[in-house]
């Protein structure tokens, strides 16, 4: 392609950003041996205590036994396996971190060269001959005498939180010794890349891993990982879409990149693209901290010695994170990226509708447990052949077991799904009744008399066939849909689809099915938000003949009565940077499968219990007004609860809900509550042990001994089976608990309600509140981007 294709205009078309330097491979203050770790040792984050007092046992007994195996491996207790932790201090004070480092190296006869050292904070894994010692070293530049005085403050053991940090540190350093790489927080294998060439993509195999105290030792726990990229760069891309369109080359190409992740593989770092910056070329130049004048041509060639073959292409705008202007020592300019220099990670939105794409990778990602107990063996064998990453281990007096730990699990008995006048029982081991609902009647149903279809000319018969396919599937079911109101459109435009349903809409309209000939996300969106925020009123987009059209489709057997349960789930807006959507569920009956909603929009540090309180005191006056009494038991799954953030639930959002109920019968309305934090993203995998042959556990397996945490009341649940690759199991934490129920009782209403979401004939892998949650705030921040009108609150119209 010839430079001048994506070349900058005579006049920018946006105001360019401030000019930053390029964010280059992170220079480590120090030396390149044991004690350089490339960051500051941060103090630990301890995770906060949430077990009940009540609480003393929190295994169940019901289901049948199950022999299995997790992906975690025990550390082994060695006497000497202890760290001890130093203050260095300088006189005169030291203000370089790098001069701290060497000056330190000069005491390695006492000190030693095993260490961790962060320029003021010194790990060991002995302790040395004195508490506090007064040590001399020379300054490098003058020879003048500066005095060290490290003083023991802590001595580390395998309980610590500061211990276990440490120890992670010190594993990710065995990944290092094996020459895999780090994106983000996991480290990938570039040696043994997977090429993907008919879609030009690439694999990085790699491990997730993480050591911390489990219910009676530590642990590490790994799984397998891989590391989407793309063959090609950000270059080509551009180039390919200046090919196709270049009349509306840069709104495509802002619209294609901004949001995306980029790798550098110079450093493999991965950014976050904010702006395409047309005025700015790899010819302008830059202040280096030196404050030297360079081009970007010259930086990456003197510093990677990179060169870059188009001069005219634009540069792609980064803006840093907070910890990014922490090390560039509160530098907030943005960072400028060269696209021939950058690779997209992960995969596009039209990449995952792609059948074949994830068919074809599938074959290597979904790895089945036989396969993915095997990798892990191997893995932990080659840190035992390789003398480099053993030798880290050694150091520090750590050693881990050969082999993954077994452990004892249940397997709940299948449910009874209930229908209008029948009840069946699934195959144990496939939680799927697809096919007995087939004509079987609903437990309530809604006919259809007064509703509008839309489609294109172009679609008419496809319109004919959806309603037939109606009418013919409807009453064994016990739905009547009689002729809908009509509205056939001249054309596809957005505008045409929104004039036609407003000028046919009724306050009688029942629902809007609307036929359309693609999926294209910005017609879907528009008419979305006009049924949800502009004309309130049920809404299905359909491009084959699937509908939901109301109703309760089945129930199980629930033996609590008068309970509410709650899904939270946050999901983040697409439009707005740093507004967030949170989806609030409730319900409303005693077979719990109908549903009060409410969805909020918020900014990024804004408490999240601001709103919740008067989603609470909304849902429970619906509850009130639909059954006539408050419910006596109230249990709350929160789900989008990230890493860091659980302290945040216990300490603040669990006491303003339950600060919401003093409004209640004059503050005497006191519930039985409980709130348990369900988490999707977990290291954890279960394996079935039937005498050395390793599958998938059946659905319905709990395992509350071994891999879960002492100080939580919490739990697994696999809830699904897959046909390929690793089921997932569900993780949940009883953080808040008065309800009274057994550990029993909780595990089996946890599973019961994931069989009870409506757009799925099977189980699902969160509770259904928790998933209805999800689609709710998916719907608002994908699509919506407002608070959807309080008329549609209690129906589903979200699915």
């Amino acid at each position: 392609m010839a430079a001048m294709a994506i070349s900058p205009p005579p006049q920018a078309t946006q105001v360019p950003p401030k000019q930053a330097q390029p964010q280059a491979q992170p220079v480590v203050a120090g030396p390149k041996g044991p004690e350089a770790q490339g960051k500051r040792v941060r103090g630990p984050v301890s995770e906060p205590h949430t077990r009940p007092e009540h609480m003393k046992d929190k295994t169940g007994t019901s289901g049948q036994p199950i022999a299995l195996l997790a992906n975690y491996v025990n550390m082994k207790s060695r006497p000497n396996c202890a760290m001890y932790q130093y203050n260095v201090g300088y006189s005169p004070p030291i203000e370089s971190r790098g001069l701290r480092f060497v000056l330190l190296r000069q005491q390695e006869e006492i000190v030693g060269k095993v260490r961790i050292f962060d320029g003021m904070v010194l790990y060991l894994p002995k302790r040395l001959a004195q508490d506090v010692m007064e040590l001399v070293s020379l300054h490098p530049n003058d020879q003048s005498k500066i005095k060290l005085t490290v003083t023991l403050t802590n001595e580390l053991v395998s309980t610590d939180p500061a211990f276990l940090q440490l120890l992670n540190i010190l594993f990710r350093n065995v990944l290092r010794k094996l020459k895999m790489k780090q994106i983000n927080r996991n480290y990938f294998n570039p040696a043994l890349a997977i090429k993907v060439p008919q879609h030009r993509l690439e694999l990085w195999p790699g491990f997730i891993t993480s050591i911390l105290q489990y219910e009676r030792s530590v642990m590490l726990g790994l799984d397998i990982s891989h590391k989407i990229l793309r063959m090609d760069t950000v270059y080509d891309f551009l180039n390919d879409l200046y090919n196709e369109d270049r009349s509306r080359f840069r709104e495509m190409a802002t619209k294609k990149l901004v949001g995306e992740i980029v790798l550098t593989r110079y450093n493999n770092k991965t950014y976050r693209v904010d702006d395409i910056d047309w005025s700015k070329t790899p010819q302008d130049t830059f202040s280096t901290s030196t404050g030297e004048k360079i081009s970007f041509i010259e930086y990456y060639k003197k510093a990677y010695d990179l060169t870059i073959q188009d001069p005219a292409q634009p540069l792609l705008v980064s803006q840093p994170k907070a910890r990014e202007i922490r090390a560039r020592k509160g530098d907030s300019s943005p960072i400028l990226l060269i696209p021939e220099l950058c690779t997209r990670t992960g995969l596009s939105e039209e990449a995952r509708a792609d059948f074949r794409i994830m068919k074809d990778l599938a074959n290597y990602t979904k790895v089945d447990p036989n396969d993915r107990t095997a990798t892990i063996r191997n893995f932990l064998g080659q840190i035992k052949t390789v003398p480099e990453a053993q030798e880290v281990l050694t150091n520090w007096n750590v050693e881990f077991d050969k082999d993954l730990i077994g452990l004892n699990g249940r397997v709940l008995p299948p449910e009874k799904i209930l229908m209008g006048n029948t009840s069946f029982a699934y195959r144990p081991g496939e939680p799927d009744w697809s096919r007995e609902m087939r004509g079987a009647p609903l437990i309530s149903a809604v006919n259809h008399q007064n509703y509008l279809m839309v489609f294109t000319s172009r679609d008419a018969d496809k319109a004919q066939d959806l309603f037939q396919t109606l009418t013919r599937v409807g009453p064994p079911m016990g739905m009547r849909f009689d002729e809908p109101q009509l509205a056939e459109l001249p054309n596809d435009r957005t505008q045409t689809f929104l004039q036609g349903i407003e000028k046919q809409l009724t306050p009688e309209t029942q629902m809007v099915i609307v036929v359309l000939p693609t999926d294209r996300k910005d017609r879907y969106d528009a008419i979305k938000k006009f049924c949800c925020v502009d004309h309130p009123v049920p809404s299905q987009c359909v491009t084959a003949p699937r509908l939901q059209a109301g109703g309760e489709l089945w129930a199980l057997e629930i033996p609590m009565k008068n309970v509410m349960v709650v899904g939270i789930d946050a999901y983040h807006d697409t439009v707005t940077r740093g507004r967030s959507v949170c989806g609030f569920i409730a319900s409303t009956n005693a077979s719990l499968t109908k549903y009060y909603s409410q969805c909020f929009l918020q900014h990024t540090g804004q408490e999240l219990a601001d709103n919740l309180k008067v989603a609470m005191s909304k849902a429970l006056q619906k509850y009130h007004q639909i059954n006539q009494v408050l419910p006596d038991r109230i249990i709350v799954y929160r789900d989008g609860v990230g890493d860091g953030q659980l302290a945040m639930v216990v300490d603040y959002e669990v006491a303003q809900m339950m600060d919401t109920f003093k409004q209640f019968s004059s503050g005497g309305y006191i519930p039985k509550f409980s709130v348990v934090v369900v988490t999707k993203r977990i290291i954890t995998r279960i394996f079935l042990n039937q005498r050395g042959q390793i599958s998938n556990p059946p659905p319905g397996t709990v395992v509350d001994t071994e891999i879960t945490k002492p100080q939580w009341y919490d739990f697994f649940i696999v809830s699904q089976s897959v046909r390929q690759g690793s089921v997932a199991p569900t993780h949940f934490n009883v953080v808040y608990d008065t309800s009274g129920l057994k550990p029993d009782h909780m595990q089996r209403l946890t599973y019961k309600l994931c069989h009870l979401y409506y757009n799925w004939q099977g189980t699902v892998r969160v509770p259904a509140p928790c998933q209805y949650a999800h689609k709710l705030a998916y719907l608002v921040g994908e699509s919506i981007h407002r608070e959807p009108d309080e008329d549609l609150a209690d129906r589903l119209y979200f699915l």
